[in-house]
């Protein structure tokens, strides 16, 4: 990795938030208007073209914008981004709404997959050791402009579909934290602008399994990562008897 200046490491956390936010290619104007970063639009436009060399942004063929990478994106990820925990409030009601189906294994598991699906706008899935995935939030990923592109929509869905195709996401991964997979981390069968944040559950009686979200790359990592890591426990937590 690359050592980053100050000036380039705040002008791709600017980038990277506003191309979450917009899906648009992001240009040197927009930022320097939009973003408190001290430098002109021609200073933040020669930083960027650095950084696009370095291989943390791509310049895109309908823009004179750019956009992050891969790279640039598990850089914001890992280094940059600030969590935003779940609040004690939002905890207890995903808590409660989840309660009464605890004791019933593929009943609670659908339900939880509901629900993440609802909390983060996103597909959400849970797999299990057994070889079951649920999958809920279809509809979320065609709000998303990324989505539109019918070949990007089919990739993604048909890799869904495969079942041993979601288990190579989990391969040779065994941390407990959550996980971002982006890019080549996805395998050949998921090239494209997709992004995946999951982590590994266990119950009580030690049925082991995935918790997740799938979706474009420029998911809002800030509110996923934590909410990922919440359900992940959840299912530990409350599951009984299976």
């Amino acid at each position: 990795m690359n050592d980053l200046t100050q000036r380039q490491v705040e002008i791709l956390r600017s980038l990277i938030e506003e191309y979450i936010a917009t899906a648009e290619p992001v240009g040197s104007e927009t930022l320097e208007k939009k973003y408190n970063l001290s430098s002109s639009p021609a200073t933040i436009r020669n930083e960027m073209v650095a950084l696009t060399k370095l291989g943390y942004l791509k310049k895109t063929h309908t823009s004179s914008g750019r956009a992050p990478t891969p790279t640039g994106m598990k850089f914001y990820v890992k280094q940059l981004m600030k969590e935003k925990d779940i609040s004690i409030t939002e905890e207890t009601a995903v808590k409660e709404s989840l309660w009464d189906y605890r004791g019933k294994e593929e009943r609670f598991l659908r339900e939880v997959t509901k629900s993440l699906a609802n909390k983060t706008k996103a597909l959400a899935i849970v797999s299990t050791s057994d070889g079951d995935i649920y999958c809920s939030g279809y509809a979320n990923i065609l709000d998303m402009p990324e989505f539109f592109d019918i070949d990007v929509t089919k990739s993604l869905l048909s890799a869904i579909d495969e079942f041993e195709v979601c288990r190579k996401f989990f391969e040779n991964i065994d941390a407990d934290d959550v996980q971002v997979l982006l890019g080549d981390e996805l395998g050949p069968t998921l090239q494209g602008p997709y992004g995946f944040v999951f982590t590994h559950y266990k119950t009580p009686m030690r049925l082991t399994g995935e918790v997740g979200v799938l979706g474009p790359s420029r998911l809002n990592y800030t509110q996923i990562v934590p909410t990922v890591r919440y359900f992940g426990d959840l299912i530990g937590k409350i599951a009984s008897g299976w």
